[in-house]
Parts: structure tokens; C-alpha cells; sequence
């Protein structure tokens, strides 16, 4: 059975940095696409951050661009996304998804698995 399972959530103040970590089990992932998303109470889930196969091309949100880093760990089947200077604009839930690198681009139709979420909370 496959697992994603998401950490490093919680409430923070404005400019604080949190690190959130995915860890997979139930097959490898070195292949995929690393995604995270969010979604913020009564909004859409949105893409925040990519990172392909190899670790050597990402791709973020403009809305996150120069503060979020995502990163992974093949050989431990993680994903991480480090967030600075964080902003309440940035309080969701946050997911880490993999999926096929051909289809997982920056909307959600093309990651085949999903973590369970964490909350991260920005207060002002």
C-alpha cells in the first residue's frame, strides 16, 4: 500500500520558517515528480512548487518564488519544502503529491498520489 505522509506543519508568526517533509513508502519514487500543493479554506487547491526525477529542475509559484525551496532525498523516498519569510497569504493545508513526470506539471490532474495534507498557519 502505498503512503505519503506529510510533517513539519503548525502555527508560526509572519517571517518565521517552517520545513515540511513527505515521506513515501509502498514503492520508490525516484522516478516521479515531486509536487506540493495547498489549499486555503474555501479556495481551489493550487500549486505551490516542483522538483522532477533528478533533483537538477524545480519550478515554484510566483507567489512563493525566492522563499520556498523544495527539495528530495531518493535514496530516503522524501520530499522537503523549506518556506522563509512566510506570510499569513500562506496559511493552507499543504500536500506533497508524485506523479509521472510527463503528466505532473502545475495542476493537480497529474500527480497519481497524494499525502494526507498538513496545516500550516501564518499568523499576522
Amino acid at each position: 500500500q502505498v503512503q505519503l505522509v506529510e510533517s513539519g506543519g503548525g502555527l508560526v508568526q509572519a517571517g518565521d520558517s517552517l520545513r515540511l517533509s513527505c515521506v513515501a513508502s509502498g514503492r520508490t519514487f525516484s522516478s516521479y515528480t515531486w509536487g506540493w500543493f495547498r489549499q486555503a479554506p474555501g479556495k481551489e487547491r493550487e500549486f505551490v512548487a516542483r522538483i522532477i526525477w533528478s533533483g537538477r529542475s524545480t519550478f515554484y509559484a510566483d507567489s512563493v518564488k525566492g522563499r520556498f525551496t523544495i527539495s528530495r532525498d531518493n535514496a530516503k523516498n522524501t520530499v522537503t519544502l523549506r518556506m522563509n519569510s512566510l506570510k499569513p497569504e500562506d496559511t493552507a493545508v499543504y500536500y506533497c503529491a508524485a506523479g509521472i513526470a510527463s503528466n505532473a506539471g502545475l495542476t493537480t490532474t497529474g500527480y497519481d498520489y497524494w499525502g494526507q495534507g498538513t496545516q500550516v498557519t501564518v499568523s499576522s
